[in-house]
């Protein structure tokens, strides 16, 4: 079966090349190539995903005197595809035509408009709209480390620091609490063995490591700045240079380069230092059986189903945070409930 890194580029056709260069820098990720009314795969891309979602491997004339492996599927249901694949594991890029092609002399120009992985799904029907859909950025150095989570879906955002010796309980009851689909670390994060151990045996997330280059420097905090919509990041209240900064410019500058654009719906980063909450540790979370049973990680049967009265996807998600995430703040608490006193006795 033939494959791209067995063939010398130059030889393919042009169109062929055209999708040589495209693959090269997605290298990780399963290439949709927009060809008319399919996203076509080729080569290994197309022997992977004929087997993980049981398609018809066909060929086509790449230029060569064996014909290049290719699968596809519709545009218009692409959805279904890709839900598979991210559900598997695998990053998917995104290639379309970016000019008409019955204007376009020679080879319709195509690019990468976004890349598409578990933490950064933002089409209802690949989300569950009872939950969030949460990416965490985890930037650690030795006796510091801070997470940033946020669903590009709703545009919420939540920061965390640590330090200290009880710093990996803390990060491990965090990311119990929020369940990530995907994390993105720095190297430091290896020698972190309880919570390395924790991530691989509990949590289903997909996990990748940055560069510690992808944490820092002005391109990334500029990044961060545009999807906030704001001059600079030390309007979000973030110290310059500390551990903080890092971990949301990380995460920031990832969505930006698999969005390729501003998604346009972050405003603020809930701190979590200066609004407390509850701690609550995994094994205490698990025996209270807040969102899911112990036995069987059902809905049905967990304090959430119980109270769970909600008409909305909106609803159900912050009904579903308020339980993983109790005040502790007296007056932020009776706020709280003369707002649902209010609702009660003035519905709308």
């Amino acid at each position: 079966m033939l494959r791209l890194s067995d063939v010398d580029i130059s030889k393919l056709s042009p169109m062929m090349q055209q999708y040589a260069a495209m693959k090269t820098k997605y290298s990780k990720h399963i290439l949709f190539y927009r060809l008319g009314d399919f996203y076509e795969m080729f080569f290994d891309d197309a022997i992977t995903v004929s087997k993980e979602l049981e398609l018809t491997l066909t060929g086509r004339d790449c230029g060569l005197s064996e014909r290049a492996p290719m699968c596809g599927v519709p545009f218009h249901a692409c959805d279904v595809y890709l839900k598979k694949l991210i559900e598997k594991g695998y990053m998917v890029a995104i290639c379309e035509q970016i000019e008409d092609p019955a204007t376009a002399k020679g080879l319709v120009k195509r690019d990468i408009v976004r890349v598409v992985t578990p933490g950064t799904l933002i089409e209802s029907s690949l989300l569950d709209e009872t939950s969030n859909n949460y990416i965490c950025s985890l930037y650690a150095k030795p006796k510091e480390c801070a997470i940033c989570l946020a669903d590009i879906s709703t545009g919420e955002v939540h920061l965390f620091a640590f330090s200290g010796k009880d710093m990996s309980a803390g990060v491990i009851n965090e990311l119990s609490r929020f369940s990530p689909a995907e994390l993105l670390i720095n190297d430091y994060f290896l020698t972190m063995k309880d919570v390395s151990a924790f991530v691989k045996d509990k949590l289903k997330t997909a996990i990748s490591l940055l560069d510690e280059g992808d944490f820092i420097g002005d391109k990334n905090m500029e990044a961060t700045a545009k999807q906030f919509s704001v001059a600079s990041v030390s309007e979000l209240g973030i110290a310059p240079d500390s551990i903080s900064e890092k971990a949301v410019c990380g995460l920031f500058a990832y969505i930006s380069e698999t969005q390729k654009a501003a998604v346009g719906r972050f405003s603020k980063i809930i701190t979590h230092d200066s609004e407390p909450i509850m701690t609550i540790g995994l094994t205490a979370r698990r025996n209270l059986e807040l969102t899911e049973t112990l036995r069987n990680k059902e809905k049905k049967g967990s304090l959430l189903w119980v109270l769970d009265s909600t008409k909305t996807s909106m609803g159900k998600r912050m009904l579903k945070s308020y339980l993983e995430q109790p005040l502790v703040n007296p007056s932020r608490i009776m706020a709280r409930l003369d707002a649902v006193e209010q609702l009660y006795m003035s519905p709308v």
